[in-house]
């Protein structure tokens, strides 16, 4: 791992797409989901009812039997456990898995970056930022300037999703000129465009949602998140210096553990570039 003397990065996995980024003492919490009771299945019935369009985008002519949510392991951390939350990087506004009631509670009264349609959603809260594809806002949080970009992301067959790269003057400069930066993928698999990131930015920390998360259809199964080799191919595309590997537990539709992935990064020969977490536990990047 690449030193960077004049800026530090702990991150805090605590569940699933939920993690704490403490950069140089500011906190951003990523997709907020803080459900207290392990087991329980989520009915997802509404999120079909509210987009037709996926069942066209899926050749369904009829609703078929929803997918239902199951979480085998609650967070680590419950909302009273938490330090004060700077800022909140939603991925997106519309699966329970990202956010669900216990973490919306976070979202009065605080900046939020997520999409376009999640800051509808999330409209009037005067504190929503919305950021679309390659879009830049700048911000001030905690006293410090952060730039902050949204990336494109694959998910789900409708509805936006968002990743953000993060950058303030005190990650410095890289030898090659580009700006130094952090990567947070939000939900995605493996798509062309991100190698993008690797051209505008280098990344020191690329915090990576995987699992390979599969919901099953009438018509098949997709994959909604990143597998491990495509997760080390997407590092090695955007020249990550290490891969904090975080989404990859607790859910029925998750299908790759970190078992698995450790055995994917071992083959990929990629083992010393990976940051592992426990959850709850500070984790000391930089």
């Amino acid at each position: 791992m690449a030193p960077y003397s004049k800026t530090s990065l702990t991150i805090t996995h605590i569940t699933t797409a939920t993690a704490i980024l403490n950069v140089d003492g500011i906190n951003f919490l990523t997709d907020p989901f803080f459900g207290p009771i392990e087991g329980t299945e989520y009915d997802t019935s509404s999120v079909w009812q509210q987009n037709p369009e996926a069942l066209k985008q899926l050749g369904l002519d009829a609703v078929p039997p929803p997918p239902h949510l199951v979480n085998h392991q609650g967070p680590a951390l419950q909302l009273h456990d938490l330090p004060p939350i700077d800022a909140v990087l939603l991925s997106h506004e519309d699966h329970l898995d990202n956010l669900d009631p216990e973490g919306r509670k976070l979202l009065d009264g605080r900046r939020v970056f997520t999409t376009v349609d999640g800051a509808k959603n999330l409209h009037p809260r005067p504190g929503v930022v919305a950021l679309r594809p390659w879009e830049t806002v700048t911000a001030t949080i905690g006293g410090k300037v952060f730039r902050i970009t949204g990336t494109p992301c694959k998910h789900f067959p409708v509805g936006e999703v968002t990743g953000f790269v993060l950058e303030t003057n005190s990650f410095g400069t890289h030898e090659s000129g580009k700006p130094n930066a952090i990567y947070f993928s939000g939900d995605t698999v493996y798509i062309d465009e991100l190698k993008e990131i690797g051209k505008k930015w280098h990344i020191m920390a690329a915090v990576m949602n995987l699992g390979k998360a599969t919901v099953e259809f009438p018509a098949g199964s997709i994959q909604i998140t990143m597998d491990g080799k495509q997760a080390v191919q997407l590092a090695r595309d955007i020249g990550a210096d290490v891969m904090i590997p975080i989404h990859f537990e607790s859910w029925a539709h998750f299908s790759e553990g970190r078992e698995d992935l450790m055995k994917v990064f071992e083959v990929e020969e990629f083992v010393d570039n990976v940051c592992w977490t426990t959850p709850g536990v500070p984790k000391v990047v930089y």
